[in-house]
């Protein structure tokens, strides 16, 4: 029987290049993200009575229980979506520290989402405070997006030298 390495039934895995500054950089932004993402919670539950007089404002003609259930299920969702959001950043940062190029498209298309959810968030009925954190949120997304397709990333990820 042939083995082309005795003594081991497995390759040698191959080294890859270090990260260059713009993955290294991209991975900060992300860990902010995933920062941010925790204390956008914080600011829901704290502009919780802002929700909830944006919520009167824009439909007079719910009820005091309706209105008080609607700021409910937007202030649990801010706080689902913080804590999925916060746990994707991190993932994604990890995945595309370890040259993971699927991360990188994955996280592309996370902000892609997250574009849209911003927008949509922005005719929402919340308060003026957790539309502007969703935005820092999305400046960060978009600055992780920007750094992870640079050319020394790309090459990073796709296992060659930048030229």
């Amino acid at each position: 029987m042939y083995q082309p390495y005795p003594g081991s039934a497995q390759m040698p895995q191959t080294q890859r290049a270090p990260a260059p500054a713009s993955v290294r950089n991209a991975v900060k932004v992300m860990y902010v993200g995933a920062a941010t993402s925790i204390l956008g919670i914080a600011v829901n539950i704290a502009t919780a009575s802002a929700t909830r007089n944006a919520i009167e404002k824009r439909s007079p003609a719910l009820t005091a229980s309706q209105v008080s259930s609607t700021e409910h299920i937007l202030v649990a969702g801010a706080i689902v979506g913080g804590l999925i959001g916060a746990a994707l950043w991190v993932f994604i940062a990890r995945s595309c520290q370890g040259g993971r190029n699927w991360a990188r498209i994955t996280g592309t298309v996370f902000f892609a989402i997250a574009t849209v959810n911003t927008f949509v968030g922005a005719a929402a009925p919340i308060a003026a405070g957790a539309k502007l954190w969703a935005a820092v949120v999305w400046l960060a997304g978009l600055a992780a997006v920007v750094l992870l397709w640079q050319r020394a990333s790309t090459a990073f990820f796709k296992g060659t030298t930048p030229s």
